[in-house]
């Protein structure tokens, strides 16, 4: 079985205006389901644009071998980002051309682009979604196009910020029963410690470090320090 880390970082910093998000991470990790758990701000997000890319970072940083912040073709194929507002990722107006916008970027040809979207599009049973106006659809229904848009790019990686905000019960149980069934590895970040039950090693970030790292019970320990906290603060 293939034990290659995943996810390699080295002292990985990221500042904004000479205040440090990231403070020095150091992580290997090869296992197949990633719970990142923090508080809101304590870098979660901006680890997530990390893992893609889409942030200036210092140190060493690899995902699935690639240089994420150095190969931005490479990075296309190594991962994927599901952002928590599904409005923040959509670019085009309908569901065939959002699904087909990162296959181009990838360097594909028209054939090939159609027949990814087509078959994309049937593996969830939303081939009558194609001309569909993304702009008509409710929250969680484009959160799914966004999904179906990175899946699509087939990535060896894909990162989840937060995918259950704002959605009702139904919803949130339908995209988790997706999520379950795909074959890339999977970076769960959330602050709700029970969106990461099943995760097979769990990273708690606390103002841009790393408070603990190991298996689900990283996740009682969480929740104990945050249930400490909402008796201390106001």
């Amino acid at each position: 079985m293939d034990q290659r880390p995943i996810i390699e970082m080295r002292g990985l910093r990221h500042a904004v205006d000479g205040v440090e998000i990231l403070r020095g991470l150091d992580l290997e990790v090869s296992e197949r389901r990633i719970g990142i758990v923090g508080r809101n701000g304590s870098g979660k997000t901006t680890l997530a644009r990390a893992l893609c890319g889409l942030v200036d970072i210092q140190g060493h940083l690899r995902v699935a071998g690639v240089d994420v912040a150095r190969d931005r073709r490479g990075a296309l194929g190594a991962v994927g980002l599901l952002f928590q507002n599904p409005d923040h990722q959509i670019i085009f107006p309908t569901v065939a051309e959002e699904l087909s916008f990162g296959l181009r970027q990838q360097g594909l040809a028209r054939d090939a682009v159609s027949d990814r979207v087509a078959r994309t599009l049937s593996a969830f049973q939303r081939s009558d979604w194609a001309d569909r106006s993304i702009h008509d659809m409710s929250h969680g229904q484009k959160q799914l196009v966004c999904l179906m848009a990175i899946l699509a790019m087939a990535p060896e990686v894909v990162v989840l910020d937060e995918p259950f905000a704002g959605l009702d019960i139904p919803l949130r149980m339908r995209l988790a029963r997706v999520l379950d069934g795909i074959g890339s590895a999977v970076v769960h970040i959330s602050h709700a410690p029970e969106d990461l039950l099943g995760c097979d090693r769990v990273i708690w970030l606390e103002d841009g470090r790393i408070a603990a790292d190991g298996g689900p019970a990283v996740l009682s320990d969480y929740a104990a320090h945050m249930r400490k906290l909402g008796e201390t603060e106001c």
